[in-house]
């Protein structure tokens, strides 16, 4: 069975004063129907970047530069403008980092929803506005009737998150993209928001992209798990094979300095220094200037991606001498 969603070879490019920098640089990723794929890695590792090149809403003076992104086979990167407009919304949606400030303070939040739903359905107003208070009921927002007419200052910040969720919801998306939908909350309404994606996904049997670095999310939402360092996909696999058998060295920091994952009482280990800039990103491994397994050929050449079965790959340089097993990840 094809996959919803195949990304290829994606690269999106910034100017910079030595010339274009690779901000997202050759990234695969595979999502299937129903899916829950988390993208995870610390800040600055190209995580939004990638959603935003999906989404083809790159921010001036960045652009795509190569790659295809490919929802049920058919190229978004191809599309005339138009066509890709149609697709935002009806067949993705996008919910952004900062519901706080995603909403337009100005407009009543049901009139905001309303504007999505009729952007791409032949309704009157009247039937988005009845669509709105159902969306707003399924997604827990309490007394749905009375908070289409309020404006965002006057909700929570989880409740400005659910009518987010609303908004992305409201076309029935196949693919939802969710950039770090838990940012800015506190923890209670953080575990609220979790739930509710959940019962969503199942609810709907729709692909969600998740993006955060949080990995106590991770682990109790996805279905598989691709790992993002300094613009590249540096591992990628199922969520059991991630957090029981993490083999890039990367990917085993970040677990090993997750509260959710560490002994009790003992200091938290840290993986030394901070995601280079990109300008200066070298021709090898990105990671190897932090990395505790570095050796020679990690500063000259950038490693492939290594199969490791099932799945399951890492592109490290230790990795490379080992067997392959169930072809490419």
């Amino acid at each position: 069975m094809n996959a919803l969603l195949e990304v290829e070879g994606l690269t999106t490019h910034f100017p910079g004063a030595r010339g274009p920098l690779p901000i997202v640089d050759g990234s695969d990723l595979r999502l299937e129907r129903g899916e829950v794929l988390a993208l995870v890695g610390e800040s600055g590792c190209g995580k939004s970047m990638t959603a935003l090149s999906l989404m083809r809403l790159v921010p001036k003076p960045g652009r795509i530069e190569a790659g295809r992104v490919l929802l049920d086979g058919r190229d978004l990167l191809q599309l005339p403008v138009t066509e890709m407009r149609a697709v935002r919304g009806s067949r993705i949606a996008m919910i952004f980092q900062e519901p706080m400030t995603s909403l337009n303070p100005v407009v009543r939040v049901g009139d905001q929803v309303v504007e999505a739903i009729r952007l791409h359905e032949p309704v009157s107003r009247a039937q988005a506005r009845e669509r709105c208070r159902d969306l707003f009921a399924e997604v827990g927002i309490p007394d749905p009737e009375a908070r289409v007419d309020v404006y965002p200052h006057q909700l929570s910040g989880g409740l400005k998150q659910r009518v987010m969720i609303a908004m992305a919801l409201s076309t029935r998306p196949d693919l939802l993209i969710a950039d770090e939908p838990t940012t800015a909350l506190d923890v209670t309404i953080q575990a609220q928001i979790v739930r509710l994606l959940q019962d969503l996904q199942r609810s709907r049997n729709m692909s969600i992209l998740l993006i955060t670095h949080d990995l106590g999310i991770v682990n109790e939402l996805s279905d598989r798990v691709a790992v993002m360092y300094a613009g590249r996909i540096v591992e990628t696999g199922s969520r059991r094979a991630i957090f029981q058998d993490a083999r890039h060295p990367y990917t085993q920091g970040l677990l090993r300095s997750n509260p959710v994952l560490a002994t009790r009482g003992e200091r938290l280990p840290e993986i030394p220094g901070v995601v280079p800039s990109p300008d200066d990103w070298s021709a090898g491994c990105r990671f190897a200037g932090r990395c505790p397994q570095r050796f020679e050929p990690c500063d000259a050449e950038a490693p492939g991606m290594t199969g490791l079965g099932e799945g399951h790959g890492a592109a490290c340089h230790a990795l490379a001498g080992e067997p392959r097993e169930g072809g490419d990840t």
